[in-house]
């Protein structure tokens, strides 16, 4: 069984990349007739810098994964294997795959600016105002939901955490002689790649155990660093290395699934329409599983992404389809995996003893198991290693990514007030108070803990995020490329938009109450209120970007 659904992915993505990909790619943006894209064109050396496609693809991937392709499918096994499977094949083909190709390239056309300039000029004023508030809210999620679990891992084994600084370091090395030396990219990659192998080594005899409010206080100083860095510093090299431990990871894990024949039989094919999943709160098939899974089959986040960082580094935009439409494709094969591993290789007993073990923590047992019992000399010791440290590493990879965004938004928002209050204007538009807003805001709410109520509050904005950037790109296609694909990017958007929204709505009234159950937790009482008071405020800007929406198709259609 889990050789027939790994060989059925591989295949399912490869056709859809060889042919709807490419359809896109020729028919629709004729990229090869593109004009030269804006990091040729706009070179600063900071955010604006052509990169070679495989090392953008690097950091591209290890910024829009994180933990997300891990963490959501470990949650949803607990509806039974097969549904989750289900959605993250067609989310990731019918909606995910289209959304991110889409977005960076039309943020490649707008000169690499961000996906709320591209609804402003497609929809109005007013939406580029909402996508602002959109995004500024979904960073702060991102940090909440990624900070609690990066914590949780430093926190729950001890050799991660200097494995992680050790990685670090190597990346900064193999950084300066892949830019800065005659090695170039062979001869930093192969420093780097062995750096990193000493990084595991280090990591693995210097185990260390604080607690975890110490972990978030580093995670807090570090990502307000790396989000104010040079892109080439750091976050380059560094995603550009956490690359391999996605090949890594994908070629042992592929070959495993595929030698094993194993059943899926740890975790039943189908267990129930109403399992406790969020918040031990009955959770309903529809509309909560695609409000679980995120970036394993879609994610709004990647949007931000493409338009934000990647958009301003991609060499040629004929390079929009290996970065954009294949990171996605990969990234739905990592969930694939995962559903395999957690289902064929879990130990985990269903229901209340499910949901009490971390979703990571299935994921990464699970995954070592795999391995080590089909490719006997990649011990379970090892592998638990590797795992642990490969999903910290993508997941603060979203955070440093996700506060360098924060950062762009709240410098945006402030430029209304730089005649009127240029004492305020000065002090938001400080790249670092900017920083440190994001951060400090988005680990408060991960301090509270409860990683099962933040990661769907993430997730639902995330999803939202998704549809009004599809609605926008249809926009964009209509008016902007071609009309007779707008369908194709249209009926996904709005399938998207009424699962999102109706998912969001039941959080509202059947998760955030749970904040309150202990009134004397102060903390969580406080998250409660600003989780809930965030949600409301999406949903109610969620109508308004539909309602432009709604208005701009209806005049576009009578002026045709």
């Amino acid at each position: 069984m889990t050789t027939m659904i790994a060989l059925f992915a591989l295949a399912l993505y490869l056709v859809f990349y060889f042919t709807f990909g490419k359809t896109l790619r020729d028919k629709l943006l004729k990229s090869d007739k593109a004009p030269a894209a804006p990091s040729e064109r706009l070179s600063d050396g900071v955010d604006y810098v052509p990169t070679n496609k495989f090392v953008l693809f690097g950091h591209h991937f290890a910024s829009i994964a994180g933990a997300g392709p891990i963490t959501g499918p470990a949650m949803a096994v607990a509806w039974g294997w097969l549904p989750g499977l289900l959605w993250i094949w067609f989310g990731n083909i019918f909606l995910g795959a289209i959304h991110d190709y889409l977005a960076l390239a039309a943020s490649v056309r707008y000169d690499g600016r961000s996906v709320q300039f591209v609804a402003q000029d497609m929809i109005g004023k007013k939406a580029g105002k909402t996508f602002s508030w959109f995004i500024l809210f979904l960073c702060i999620l991102v940090v909440a939901a990624f900070g609690d679990i990066v914590a949780g891992q430093f926190a729950g084994d001890g050799r991660v955490f200097f494995s992680f600084v050790f990685f670090c370091v190597a990346a900064v090395i193999s950084g300066y002689f892949m830019y800065k030396s005659k090695l170039g990219l062979g001869g930093g990659t192969i420093i780097g790649i062995a750096l990193v192998v000493v990084a595991f080594i280090a990591g693995n005899a210097l185990p260390v155990k604080w607690a975890k409010d110490v972990y978030f206080l580093i995670i807090l100083v570090y990502i307000i660093l790396a989000s104010t860095l040079p892109v080439n510093l750091l976050l380059q090299p560094r995603d550009y290395l956490s690359s391999y431990f996605l090949y890594f990871g994908l070629l042992a894990g592929g070959i495993s699934a595929l030698i094993s024949f194993r059943p899926l039989d740890a975790i039943p094919l189908f267990t129930s329409f109403s399992a406790k999943v969020i918040s031990g709160v009955p959770s309903p098939i529809w509309p909560t599983i695609p409000l679980v899974i995120a970036c394993g089959a879609l994610s709004g986040f990647h949007s931000l992404v493409a338009s934000g960082t990647s958009s301003k580094q991609l060499r040629t935009e004929n390079d929009a389809l290996f970065v954009g439409y294949g990171a996605m494709l990969v990234e739905g094969f990592l969930s694939t995996l995962v559903v395999i591993s957690i289902a064929g290789f879990g130990f985990f007993a269903l229901g209340d003893k499910l949901m009490a073990t971390p979703a990571l923590g299935r994921f990464v047992q699970s995954f070592a198991k795999m391995v080590s019992m089909n490719i006997p000399f990649l011990s379970f010791n090892f592998m638990t290693l590797f795992a642990a440290v490969w999903v910290s590493t993508f997941a603060l990879t979203t955070l440093d990514t996700t506060n360098r965004l924060g950062r762009y938004i709240i410098q945006e928002m402030a430029l209304p007030l730089k005649d009127k209050k240029p004492g305020v204007y000065k002090v938001f538009s400080n790249k670092w108070v900017a920083s440190i807003v994001i951060a400090f805001i988005g680990l408060f709410l991960a301090r509270s803990g409860g990683y099962t109520v933040l990661w769907p509050a993430f997730s639902g904005a995330n999803q939202l995020l998704a549809s009004v950037v599809m609605l926008t790109v249809t926009i964009w296609v209509k008016k902007k490329l071609d009309p007779k694909y707008t369908l194709t990017v249209f009926v996904p958007g709005i399938i998207l938009w009424v699962t999102v929204t109706a998912a969001l709505v039941w959080y509202e009234f059947a998760v955030i109450p749970t904040f309150f159950r202990d009134m004397a937790k102060v903390q969580s009482v406080i998250t409660g209120v600003i989780v809930g008071l965030i949600t409301l405020f999406m949903l109610i800007l969620n109508f308004i970007m539909i309602g432009g929406f709604a208005k701009n198709w209806k005049t576009k259609a009578q002026a045709a």
